[in-house]
């Protein structure tokens, strides 16, 4: 049973990995030329803080998976839900960092916004540990989507043959 453990808790690390990999470039030189509140957290705190959230989030998925008996019906929409919003966490960074997409990984947070708090309550009648371990995430959310949103407003788009 361990295995389904540490496979359950590893899963959100793997698309964050790839993230990282793909963008790794792009952090140190487009990021740090936008324009960015002074309540910004610094770079080397983000990597500790989802190593956290990542691991909190898949120990909380095995706990709802193994509360339904594994890949029962009854599974179809926690997990479902859950692997929804993991696939939007994992596309952020390709929009924002990849593809230098502000206004694509702002309507991207918003939705994952929306899929995390609609996790959350389908997994509170099954599992209230599994739904308070997403609280830290939630939060950890709200102050990302209010930097998305000031990152989008204060550094808008180039307009085509427009050159700075």
């Amino acid at each position: 049973m361990w295995a389904y453990t540490v496979g359950f808790t590893v899963l959100p690390h793997v698309g964050s990995f790839f993230g990282w990999f793909i963008n790794r470039k792009e952090i140190p030189v487009w990021y740090e030329k936008l324009k960015k509140p002074s309540w910004c957290p610094p770079r080397r705190i983000f990597p500790v803080a989802w190593t956290v959230l990542y691991t909190g989030m898949g120990y909380a998925s095995y706990l709802i998976w193994n509360d339904l008996g594994g890949c029962s019906s009854k599974a179809i929409v926690p997990l479902g839900l859950y692997g929804a919003q993991l696939a939007l966490n994992w596309a952020w960074p390709l929009f924002f960092f990849g593809a230098h997409n502000l206004k694509m990984a702002l309507i991207d947070i918003l939705c994952l916004d929306g899929l995390v708090i609609g996790t959350m309550c389908s997994w509170y009648r099954i599992n209230k540990i599994a739904t308070l371990l997403m609280v830290p995430y939630l939060g950890w959310l709200a102050m990302a989507t209010c930097l998305t949103i000031r990152i989008w407003k204060d550094n808008p788009e180039q307009k085509p043959g427009k050159s700075e």
